[in-house]
């Protein structure tokens, strides 16, 4: 039984308010305009899961063996089942395991489904467009500010 060590490997940084601005607002003007004028409507600008979908996915990751997970971008094909999102982008997780914790040495995760390999994958998120919610299709609209031990509030 091949075993993996544990090990950290952090890619990511937290970042502030004006860093998520300063980003979207880039990709809005150097990807999103010119695909969403190449469909003849809006492009996805974002993708949302609920943390239970998350959380479920991140379980059933680290059950199969996995320790980190590869996000792909997507595009969903032009007869797709729903054609409110037919030729929009979209994100596709994808479940793997890497013997040191690095991105190097990352193997996409197979799971043992009735009997045959299955790669583990979520897709499916809620696009926005078309689907924003209230919160609309950009940043901004409202945030939601955690303080500690004093509850939320909605600016």
């Amino acid at each position: 039984m091949n075993t993996i060590e544990k090990k950290s490997v952090n890619a990511g940084t937290y970042i502030s308010k004006n860093e998520v601005n300063e980003l979207t607002s880039a990709y809005k003007q150097e990807r999103w305009a010119e695909n969403s004028e190449r469909l003849g409507k809006s492009d996805s600008l974002s993708v949302w899961f609920t943390v239970d979908e998350l959380e479920n996915f991140l379980e059933k990751v680290k059950a199969g063996g996995g320790n980190g997970v590869r996000i792909h971008f997507g595009v969903f094909p032009q007869d797709y089942r729903k054609q409110e999102v037919a030729g929009m982008q979209t994100l596709v997780m994808v479940a793997n395991r890497s013997k040191d914790g690095s991105l190097e040495n990352a193997k996409e995760l197979f799971i043992d489904k009735n009997g045959k390999p299955e790669i583990l994958a979520l897709d499916g998120p809620t696009l926005c467009p078309p689907f924003c919610g209230t919160g609309g299709s950009g940043l901004g609209k409202s945030s939601l500010i955690v303080r500690e031990g004093s509850g939320m509030e909605v600016i």
